[in-house]
């Protein structure tokens, strides 16, 4: 039965399980304003430095528990197989994930695509597609219906789908290859990317470490580059 359902799951009955779903669901629909007012009431008496600190370590703990690491093994895998073009894209906040994604595999390797900024374009963008591709998928709560609506077209078209999310699962989840789910939480009216970024960053470490002779010389030939157009002073 439902009731025997529900203590199974550690609730003593209904209204403790549904007061436990309601949480859940302010959590994941929760805005800027509403995560502020639930922290600051109860600020302890410490430098907000401290506090960031705090939360920042326990959310790469904690989120490090939880990644799998056959899982990102395989994600690395995925990436530099060659013959797949990758595509990123990212929602209003998390698109500077997708920029810092895009920016450093382009080094890596050829045939890295970062979706228009205007989800209006994203359907041209699917015109380019192959199935087997991969599609990088940044999304955190707020989950936003663009990106849900863009997961369900590259899975019809076969494309595999790598996900950053969080520890709520955007509903993306359900058409995800792969995903991974960061701890967001902070002392602040905004989430914290710290979580998300080290996985980025990690992702890319392992990719170059894979490519080293294909990036070393893609490394050479930009560095030619920026020594004729003088972008950097010497």
């Amino acid at each position: 039965t439902v009731m025997r359902t529900i203590k199974k799951l550690g609730f003593g009955g209904f209204p403790a399980f549904h007061s436990a779903l309601h949480d859940e669901l302010n959590q994941t629909l929760s805005d800027p304003i509403n995560k502020h007012d639930q922290w600051a009431n109860d600020v302890p008496a410490e430098h907000i430095l401290n506090q960031f600190a705090k939360a920042i370590t326990s959310n790469l703990r904690q989120s490090l528990k939880q990644v799998d690491h056959k899982t990102f093994d395989d994600v690395v895998s995925l990436l530099t197989e060659k013959q797949r073009n990758i595509h990123i894209v990212g929602g209003r906040i998390t698109h500077a994930f997708a920029d810092y994604l895009q920016t450093h595999l382009q080094v890596i390797r050829k045939d890295i695509h970062m979706l228009p900024a205007s989800a209006g374009l994203w359907p041209h963008h699917l015109l380019n597609v192959n199935a087997g591709d991969v599609l990088v998928i940044f999304d955190i709560r707020r989950y936003e219906a663009d990106l849900l609506e863009l997961a369900k077209l590259a899975n019809q078209r076969e494309l595999k789908i790598v996900l950053f999310t969080d520890q709520w699962l955007s509903p993306i989840t359900s058409y995800a290859t792969h995903y991974f789910s960061s701890r967001i939480e902070a002392p602040s009216g905004w989430d914290s990317g710290v979580v998300t970024l080290f996985l980025i960053e990690s992702i890319i470490a392992a990719m170059e470490e894979l490519l080293w002779p294909q990036t070393s010389s893609r490394l050479k030939e930009l560095e030619d580059i920026f020594d004729f157009t003088g972008r950097f002073k010497r």
